[in-house]
């Protein structure tokens, strides 16, 4: 896949959609494959707050109770723990970022995600053979394995919530709603 990502170059590299297209990919990828799950990610509300916790670590534990602060899948060193990868905006049902759209389309269109119907929300989404591939792929590479851990942590603490209840979960153990007003960035 890629390189290991300059410190200078970070913050570009974050606004880059095949970071997140990537990221997004190694998340269903996890889902798909944990033991109790049922293979597939249950619409974009799920997928929102399930990458919400990837994105902001220090929270998982927090909201997820089988997932311990300790967890060194998370990668949450003491220097960073207040860091977020890549920050999110509070909207009415919870966490959200406007780009699921273009990436899981693009995912969806390249042949790495497949959609279907067979789960409680509209759309369902779980990896192809070829999305498996190249999840694996990056999740071997130094770039990719952090993100990867923390992906498989936070999917297996999830077991199957549904994303109603991670959201429900999130409101009641966060403060979001009274530090954050509606299109917020979270920090």
């Amino acid at each position: 896949m890629s390189q290991p990502i300059p410190t200078r170059n970070r913050s570009l590299f974050l606004l880059d959609r095949n970071y997140h297209e990537v990221r997004v990919l190694l998340l269903i990828r996890s889902v798909a494959e944990v033991c109790d799950g049922v293979g597939h990610v249950d619409g974009l509300g799920q997928l929102a707050k399930l990458d919400f916790l990837v994105r902001y670590p220090r929270f998982a534990s927090r909201v997820l109770d089988g997932l311990d602060p300790d967890d060194p899948r998370l990668h949450v060193e003491v220097s960073d723990a207040r860091s977020v990868e890549t920050p999110m905006r509070r909207h009415r049902y919870g966490p959200w970022d406007e780009r699921y759209y273009t990436v899981v389309g693009a995912l969806l269109g390249r042949g790495l995600l497949l959609r279907g119907t067979d789960g409680r929300a509209r759309v369902t989404l779980k990896p192809s053979a070829r999305g498996t591939e190249v999840a694996r792929d990056a999740a071997d590479t130094y770039a990719w394995a952090a993100v990867s851990d923390r992906c498989r942590a936070v999917a297996e603490a999830a077991g199957g919530l549904s994303g109603n209840r991670i959201a429900g979960l999130i409101q009641a153990r966060l403060s979001l709603n009274e530090e954050h007003d509606f299109g917020d960035l979270i920090t």
